[in-house]
């Protein structure tokens, strides 16, 4: 069950879920506006690195701050100005808003957010059109759903993004299948 306005208010008010830096006025009818911060991260593709992108290393990422045009074709990590933390009965789900969308800004995360994770969002930007799109920091860019489970989590998140502050990019090095 997804939470209403009211719902988010008195969950923010309980401490179930907590925003900060909280804006009553990004408050919708069934989500919560977030805002973009400044800190990009780019693949920097003027390295050879084969051709390919390893799973097991850390990509190199070139760090963008201020405005930024995001080039057609281009993909960019982009983050949340707002860092969340979610109780261990909290979910949240992320989507791009709808009048970004409907520039053609594609906007994604891993889409779910596990009770319990604390953090900023990072946000996967990518630009299809034939042009390139100015983003500002501040501008609101997407949204988050919020619901309760059932049950408390038994093991609330405490994977590798949590606490993250900034853009942060992938960590996918840490995962067991590539640790040594």
């Amino acid at each position: 069950m997804f939470l209403s306005d009211r719902d988010i208010l008195e969950a923010i008010k309980k401490g179930d879920i907590q925003i900060e830096p909280f804006e009553n006025k990004n408050v919708q009818p069934g989500s919560i506006d977030l805002t973009l911060d400044d800190g990009f991260k780019i693949l920097d593709d003027s390295h050879e690195r084969g051709g390919v992108i390893e799973f097991d290393e850390e990509p190199f990422y070139l760090d963008r701050t201020g405005s930024f045009i995001l080039s057609a074709g281009q993909f960019a990590l982009g983050t949340t100005l707002e860092y969340i933390t979610l109780a261990p009965n909290i979910v949240a789900s992320v989507q791009g808003r709808s009048s970004i969308g409907r520039r053609g800004l594609f906007i994604q995360n891993a889409g779910w957010i596990d009770p319990g994770f604390e953090g900023t969002l990072t946000l996967e930007l990518y630009n299809p059109n034939r042009l390139g799109m100015r983003l500002k920091p501040g501008m609101r860019i997407c949204q988050v759903f919020f619901g309760y489970t059932k049950t408390s989590a038994e093991h609330p998140y405490q994977g590798k993004y949590s606490g993250q502050r900034g853009t942060t990019g992938s960590r996918s090095f840490r995962d067991r299948e590539y640790s040594s």
